[in-house]
């Protein structure tokens, strides 16, 4: 028996830990949180290497293979507690769909449901943008419950989760499915995380205070060209494109500016007593700028990994573009830690009813 599969063996035959498999694992906002609330992973997998890496290095214990999701076999994990995983969401058509797994191959969602059938964990939690809700009318997220639900699985209604609502200092939301193995569904109950009343800005995110011990440590970062650079110098705290002189507004916003919406991440400049708008992979994007309040630049990386509530301590991999990246994608490391005590609770009543059953 290799050390792997003795780690394997003795985690799953163990009453004092929960045990995970997470797919898409990224830079670790989801791995982290659930590390947090005392889950232990098993595997982790990605095929980006430098999130990989960034896995590798703050955590040199996991198992973390770097690799296509489609090339693992995961019936060595059979009998985890948890398989979690944020699918990247690609379509599929829902029209004449007649033999459920099948008819998503070739797909991530695919790779995730198969890891399904074959871990057979007792729980399963996916995460995705919240488009994923309305993307074909509803019947995409729609195909992805049924399938579930032909696995044996009891899927309850995918939920919105608001970051701003779990010590977050971001506007960010995401939808989260969770399943529960039939046979235990009808003894149990999940539920979501109940929202933290305070809600956390940008000051919390980047200063010393409730959620971080000190200020945000110096970090390398993006700076905008000069021409970018003078058009926010003439944007406030808290103010948008719609915010500088009517002249500027057509220049910088050319064709856009006749458009119908609000726009209101364009030349978007963040005050420090609001929340932080969503981050996205990149913080100098025309359509999606975060500035910092007082200096006219995109927030560092190291801000951006406060804003996604990332320790300091943890490092991550690759070129400046290719932090911003892992960490725009990232889940929120306390909403992932919410979710993580739900979870536990769950599996708690899981084992309750597996011992009355002794």
């Amino acid at each position: 028996m290799s050390e792997i599969q003795q780690l394997i063996y003795n985690r799953l035959h163990s009453s004092t830990t929960y045990s995970s498999v997470e797919l898409f694992a990224g830079a670790g906002g989801m791995a982290l949180g659930m590390e947090m609330a005392g889950i232990e992973h098993l595997l982790l997998n990605d095929f980006d290497r430098y999130a990989t890496e960034t896995l590798k290095h703050n955590r040199p214990s996991w198992n973390v293979i770097h690799s296509d999701v489609a090339e693992i076999d995961f019936t060595p994990y059979r009998g985890i507690d948890i398989l979690t995983g944020g699918f990247p969401c690609q379509a599929f058509s829902y029209a004449g769909k007649k033999r459920g797994l099948e008819d998503t191959r070739g797909t991530l969602f695919y790779e995730f449901a198969r890891a399904l059938k074959e871990c057979k964990p007792k729980v399963f939690l996916a995460e995705n943008v919240k488009g994923l809700k309305s993307h074909d009318g509803g019947r995409t997220l729609e195909t992805m419950v049924e399938v579930f639900k032909s696995m044996g699985y009891e899927v309850l209604e995918p939920t919105v989760l608001k970051g701003i609502h779990y010590r977050v200092p971001q506007k960010r939301e995401r939808l989260f499915i969770v399943g529960i193995k039939k046979e235990y569904a009808n003894s149990v109950t999940f539920k979501f995380p109940k929202p933290n009343q305070t809600i956390y800005t940008l000051k919390d995110a980047l200063k010393k205070g409730e959620l971080f011990d000190s200020d945000v440590p110096l970090s390398q970062g993006q700076i905008y060209p000069t021409k970018k650079k003078k058009i926010l110098d003439m944007v406030p705290a808290g103010g948008y494109w719609r915010d500088l002189p009517i002249e500027i507004q057509k220049e910088y916003m050319m064709k856009s500016f006749h458009l119908g919406g609000g726009k209101t991440g364009i030349a978007r400049r963040i005050a420090w007593d609001e929340p932080s708008l969503t981050l996205t992979c990149s913080p100098a994007q025309k359509q999606t700028e975060r500035c910092h309040p007082d200096e006219t630049r995109p927030f560092t990386v190291r801000e951006y990994a406060r804003i996604q509530t990332f320790p300091d301590s943890w490092e991550f991999m690759g070129s400046m573009n290719n932090q911003y990246k892992q960490i725009g994608n990232a889940v929120p490391v306390n909403l992932a830690y919410a979710l993580g005590q739900s979870l536990i609770q769950l599996l708690n009543e899981i084992k309750k009813v597996e011992y009355a059953e002794l």
